[in-house]
């Protein structure tokens, strides 16, 4: 990757830490609570490729303003021209032209975008300008744009500098006109985000309205919108917008049916509607209304034009209240300030630290755990679908990509948040039948493998938490996911072989044959998923519904029937295998390191049937004895890393050439499970030391590939930690701390106002080498490569002593494997 290596540093890094030298005193103690964490944040990394200046295979990251799971993500929009490339996935791209500010965005996801919604853009002239047509107004940028937590700032090659900050609910526009001339506000009410290459999950606009108020100094309506990633019906979005001062003129405007990013062939044109304050798509149905519009003009002599507006999925009124609630009057800078505050307050402050002396290091940390704040969305009071009381979560992009680590560092240091999120996800259920897996637009879809919301349930029940979470509502909800099939919504790109909107779509196989056969697409995988749904199952039945314990746990072990002990690759013997209905192979000639393409329609997906062989965290010690004994594991667990063992490409999140793949979820895991062979926890952190240098960087390549909703960022601030989960269990293996001391606040599981305790984390030696030497829990020894989360849920201090040479110091008990069944 072209990113910075984890121990370099950049002059401007150096430069910033000569400044808190300054701030802080050289001989003054450095308490954590007076740190500013913002200035550790950058919010450009990831947002380019290995091909600097474009967005090919980049992390697709948001980069604009917003606070910790806002609504409203206020950022640019731009163009995308090659087809085969990318999408702005974030709005974002560095090399593209730009098309508008909006407000609604998702962030670091891949395939067919979402959202791009109510936006703003800033012209000069209406020479050659079509409002129906953004290639006539686009604009370049002239430099690079800049951005900090809270504030997001670009400048235009019309003269325009526009500064762009957000509420929870709100988004702040401040307009710098620099050049003499023309001043324009264009509200192109039907504008949204393109889409390039899953031409299936296109955006587009359904109708909407725009009424202009108080001499044209507000402004209010709402839009419709339809599909995206995970092809949503109709969603409506309500806006209302204030400027700080009377336009000149506020015309609203109406046009066909045209896409606003396509050439307009057809030369449309838009009806100016003089004299009049709304403007409506029309009646005549919802797939192609007019567009609409409203262009402000503003006298010449104003340099400076600012805005506010706010959005509701429920009303109008709701989004005027917002603006009204959130924005106090019009200090730019204040709503700049109070957003730095609450990620210091809310997010950063929850993970300190006391050493600052790397640079690059502190940036890696603190822009991952921002990235990871970003999705989903925290809309509670705000569905538009039913009424209810309870927390509402929208934008699960998707729980196949955060399952694995990113849910369970909410669940450690924010219980409130995580349970919010469940609470959210069961409510999902008691109204609209089925927990998403992904969720955008408040429409379920899509499902890339198994019910994964039974994994996150399972994690935060065997931990403990309460925080008004209906229990036995949440285990109703996951066997509603192991026993009911979802009607087939009949995916192009699934050839149609089950559902992908949730639920288990290949769930018919799966009671019946007790594995996935190829009559379904990623049968390989979606075997290997529905057996940890499963096994999230039996862990939460244990207590809730004994009767189903056993049922459950036996079904986790159904990986085993696509175990085939006489298949051989790279010199080893035993693989998963896709089967046909009758147990036979599917291909005699099959090869464990290629699935072709690796996505919808393939036997697995992302990821190599080499991959997926190990990804059954239930069960290592059955997977050790079918892989012949833990020697021999760890020869084959090596061959993951080695270079030129992938022979080809793993979809779009492909890097590198080892079997092991970064930039893909299925592999998260796989650098530690060396824990499981006994005495071999330092080859875990070798890996970890490996993967974190080569593939993350402060640079805006600095992710290896798409952050999936913050995936990839979690995984890298587990890694800096020096823990990593084991999800669906109370478990987290040792690594190796990046940082001399880490203070992680961790609140009670029981419930709001219970207490919070800290989980100290020292590493001494860190100058001399990162392998570990020894443990100390509590100040008492510790031998077992792993701690549960009863160690550290009430406070403890985990002491590391670290050195250049691996030590085999882990002599007490593997971490378990509760999944074992005898079969």
């Amino acid at each position: 990757m072209g990113g910075t290596s984890i121990t370099g540093c950049f002059a401007p890094r150096l430069l910033l830490l000569l400044l808190l030298l300054c701030v802080l005193g050289p001989l003054n103690p450095v308490v954590a609570e007076d740190v500013d964490w913002t200035k550790f944040v950058d919010l450009f990394i990831g947002t380019e490729g290995p091909e600097p200046g474009t967005a090919f295979n980049a992390g697709n990251v948001f980069p604009g303003a917003a606070m910790p799971f806002g609504v409203v993500k206020a950022g640019i929009d731009t163009t995308v021209f090659n087809a085969s490339c990318c999408n702005a996935n974030g709005g974002y791209t560095p090399d593209g032209f730009v098309t508008a500010i909006s407000l609604l965005h998702e962030s670091g996801t891949g395939g067919g975008v979402k959202y791009g919604v109510v936006g703003q853009m800033p012209l000069t002239t209406l020479d050659g300008v079509n409002v129906l047509d953004n290639l006539t107004y686009m604009q370049p940028r002239k430099v690079h744009d800049k951005a900090e937590v809270g504030l997001y700032t670009t400048e235009l090659g019309n003269g325009v500098v526009a500064e762009i900050s957000a509420t929870r609910h709100a988004g702040f526009i401040k307009y710098d006109y620099k050049d003499p001339g023309e001043r324009y506000v264009l509200v192109d009410v039907s504008h949204f985000l393109p889409t390039n290459d899953e031409v299936n999950l296109a955006q587009f606009y359904s109708n909407g309205q725009i009424e202009v108020s108080d001499g044209g100094r507000k402004y209010k309506g709402y839009g419709i919108w339809r599909g995206g990633f995970n092809a949503g019906p109709d969603y409506t979005v309500f806006f209302c917008g204030h400027f700080d001062q009377p336009p000149k003129s506020a015309k609203l405007f109406s046009g066909p049916y045209t896409d606003p990013y396509w050439p307009n062939t057809t030369n449309s044109q838009p009806t100016w509607l003089n004299d009049s304050t709304t403007a409506t798509g029309g009646t005549n149905g919802y797939q192609y209304a007019n567009r609409i519009g409203a262009l402000f003009e503003f006298d010449a002599s104003a340099s400076e034009v600012m805005s506010k507006v706010g959005v509701s999925w429920i009303s109008t009124e709701k989004a005027c209240n917002f603006v009204d609630d959130e924005i106090d009057g019009w200090n730019f800078d204040d709503t700049v300030e109070a957003a730095k505050k609450t990620w210091n307050d809310e997010v950063f402050s929850r993970i300190t630290t006391t050493d600052l002396a790397n640079v690059t290091r502190l940036t890696m940390f603190y822009s991952a755990l921002y990235k990871m704040h970003l999705i989903p969305s925290d809309r509670t009071g705000e569905s538009p679908n039913f009424e209810t009381t309870e927390p509402y979560y929208d934008d699960f992009y998707t729980l196949w990509d955060t399952f694995r680590c990113t849910n369970s560092l909410w669940l450690l240091i924010e219980p409130d948040r995580a349970a919010g999120m469940i609470r959210s996800l069961i409510d999902v259920w008691r109204n609209e039948r089925f927990m998403p897996d992904g969720r955008s637009g408040n429409y379920n879809g899509r499902v890339q493998g198994g019910s994964n919301a039974d994994n996150v349930l399972a994690d935060a029940y065997v931990k403990g938490l309460k925080y008004g979470i209906n229990w036995d509502d949440g285990y109703k909800a996951m066997k509603t996911d192991a026993e009911v099939t979802p009607y087939n919504n009949f995916d192009i790109e699934n050839k149609g072989t089950g559902s992908t909107k949730e639920g288990r779509g290949a769930l018919d196989d799966w009671l019946k044959l007790g594995f996935v056969s190829t009559s379904y697409s990623r049968s390989l995988s979606l075997t290997v998923e529905y057996c940890l749904n499963d096994f999230a199952l039996s862990v939460v039945a244990k207590d809730l519904a004994p009767d189903d314990y056993q049922k459950y746990l036996n079904r986790s072990a159904g990986w085993r029937n696509l175990w085939v002990p006489s298949i051989s690759s790279l010199d080893f013997t035993g693989f998963l295998a896709p089967k046909q209905a009758n147990g036979t192979l599917a291909d005699p000639a099959y090869d464990p390191t290629s699935c072709g393409e690796c996505e919808w329609s393939a036997i697995a997906y992302e990821a190599v049937p080499w991959e997926y062989s190990w990804n059954i965290p239930q069960d290592m010690r059955t997977l050790i004895t079918l892989m012949g004994g833990p020697a021999t594991t760890e020869r084959r667990l090596d061959l993951m890393f080695k270079p030129g063992g992938r022979p080809g490409a793993i979809g779009t999140n492909s890097l590198g050439d080892t079997l092991f793949n970064p930039g893909n979820e299925p592999s998260f895991a796989t650098p530690f499970l060396y824990h499981y062979l006994g005495r071999r926890q330092w080859k875990s952190v070798l890996r970890s030391r490996q993967l974190v240098d080569q593939y993350y960087g402060d640079s805006p390549s600095g992710l290896p590939g798409n952050s999936d909703g913050g995936s990839l960022d979690s995984w890298l601030v587990w890694n800096l930690l020096g823990l990593y989960p084991v999800v669906t269990q109370p478990v987290y293996l040792l690594l190796s701390p990046w940082f001399d001391s880490f203070e992680v606040r961790v609140p009670s599981f029981e419930g709001e106002g219970q207490g919070e305790e800290t989980l100290r984390i020292t590493a001494t030696g860190l100058d001399k080498g990162y392998y570990v030497q020894s443990v100390k829990l509590n100040g008492t020894p510790w031998t077992k490569n792993w701690v549960s989360h009863e160690d550290i849920a009430k406070g403890a201090t985990i002491e590391f002593v670290l050195g250049d040479t691996p030590a085999e110091w882990d002599t007490g008990d593997l971490p378990p494997s509760p999944g074992h069944v005898e079969l």
